[in-house]
């Protein structure tokens, strides 16, 4: 079952594909404690499960304590970002990302073209 951390979904090795497989928009975070740039996409991940509430499932998944994702998805470095859209993966970023490429993208899965965000 997903539970919530400052508004984003925890993932594990264990929900990962019950989540990812649901109809719908989701954005992963995949990272870990001791990465400094992961540390500094949490406020915009934060940010961006505060906007897209009701219309992305906004995510994190650390990399130390969930090797099977990790491994599946050829992450070799953190923060890797994955994009889905109805289980299927659409984009993915490596490296910190700023909040207006995510909401860009976001924005145009969940097709939103009136936005402030």
């Amino acid at each position: 079952m997903k539970t919530e951390s400052h508004g984003l979904v925890e993932l594990t090795d264990q929900n990962f594909q019950d989540i990812k497989n649901q109809n719908g928009v989701l954005l992963v975070e995949l990272g870990a404690e001791w990465c400094g740039p992961c540390k500094m996409m949490a406020p915009i991940m934060q940010e961006l499960a505060r906007d897209y509430q009701g219309l992305a499932t906004i995510a994190e998944l650390d990399v130390d304590m969930n090797p099977e994702t990790t491994v599946a998805f050829g992450v070799r470095g953190v923060p890797t970002l994955l994009v889905f859209k109805d289980g299927e993966l659409v984009q993915r970023f490596s490296g910190a990302t700023n909040k207006r490429i995510l909401s860009q993208t976001l924005n145009g899965l969940v097709n939103v073209t009136d936005t402030a965000f």
